[in-house]
């Protein structure tokens, strides 16, 4: 019961947590820009069901890695760190494919850093986690 206190409700609930932050984002606030950048390539964004699961599964997976960052450096470190590599790195991907409409990241910067910062929270809320003595 220990395990899935520690380990599954903190993963579960930041995933929760990103999943929601990026499907309000995505689907609700940006959409209109993904759907006009995507048209001027020629190209259409995708929405299929599938597509939002594999956004669940990129979700859990950031939050696994954001857990695991969290059990081995403190916040802050865990916050660039899991920032960078979450959102940093992607956008490099998708800018460099081209298909990412660069307007985008005004608002996309400050709400993935909001992202970040909630998740380990509550990661860290439900865990104690980042105990290493440099919280």
């Amino acid at each position: 019961m220990q395990i899935i206190k520690k380990t599954v409700l903190p993963v579960l609930l930041s995933t929760i947590w990103i999943s929601l932050s990026e499907f309000l984002r995505n689907e609700f606030i940006l959409k209109n820009y993904w759907v006009d950048h995507y048209r001027s390539l020629g190209l259409e964004f995708a929405s299929e069901p599938i597509n939002g699961m594999v956004w669940g599964l990129w979700s859990l997976t950031f939050s696994i890695v954001l857990f695991i960052l969290l059990k081995r450096f403190n916040l802050k470190e865990s916050f660039v760190l899991g920032w960078t590599i979450g959102f940093v790195l992607m956008w490099l991907v998708v800018g460099n494919m081209q298909v990412l409409p660069f307007e985008l990241l005004y608002f996309a910067i400050p709400a993935s850093l909001l992202e970040v910062i909630v998740a380990l929270l509550i990661i860290k809320k439900i865990t104690k986690a980042g105990v290493s003595g440099k919280s």
